[in-house]
């Protein structure tokens, strides 16, 4: 039996939301995102683009992008890349993020422009009832594309962000390390962030 819009089941209020869905037993079926334009300008038909995913592994994710990025594979010109976007949306953002965080550490002097926008997802809900009709559900969730660049970007354009100095690189890998404390942040905190990007760099090739 065809899905039903959300909107349309008289047994659920267009109000409903995926959470409550999954209280009740529905179990999602499918989850596709409407096409949409880079919200950054001027961006390369061809150029790589990182789409990272509620379960994405930012592991994967990286030893890519990374290969990429630092030459170790060249495109069909022979050059090694110059740019990448990632994008995520949903609770695949907080991971969007990370994963730019840790790939400026490790390929230095990049450009970084970072824009925040909506995007349409379709949901489709299957209900434990067998023979009862499923629910179609779309919503906007937010979402972020990021931009980075060896190349020199526009300063002008909003959300731009220049590559650190290495004093500030130097001083964020001893506080990894360590030797230098954040006198606001916690130990506690401090130790799992430091054993969560540890953990990387020793995984990492």
């Amino acid at each position: 039996m065809e899905p039903q819009s959300a909107s349309s089941d008289p047994d659920v209020p267009p109000s409903t939301s995926s959470s409550k869905l999954g209280q009740s037993n529905f179990r999602r079926v499918s989850r596709t995102e409407e096409n949409s334009p880079y919200p950054i300008p001027g961006l390369a038909a061809d150029i790589l683009h990182m789409r990272v995913k509620e379960g994405s592994k930012i592991r994967n994710l990286l030893r890519f992008a990374t290969a990429r990025m630092q030459g170790e594979e060249k495109d069909s010109t022979g050059t090694s890349l110059r740019q990448v976007v990632f994008t995520g949306s949903g609770r695949g953002v907080t991971k969007t993020i990370t994963c730019v965080e840790i790939l400026k550490r490790k390929v230095g002097g990049l450009h970084q422009v970072s824009k925040l926008y909506y995007k349409t997802v379709n949901e489709v809900w299957e209900s434990p009832q067998q023979g009862a009709p499923g629910i179609t559900m779309q919503r906007t969730v937010p979402a972020i594309c990021i931009l980075l660049s060896k190349d020199p970007l526009d300063p002008q354009e909003n959300g731009y962000q220049a590559p650190q100095t290495q004093s500030v690189l130097t001083e964020d890998t001893e506080r990894r390390r360590g030797l230098i404390r954040p006198a606001s942040s916690p130990s506690s905190q401090h130790t799992a962030k430091r054993a969560c990007l540890d953990d990387w760099s020793v995984g990492s090739p």
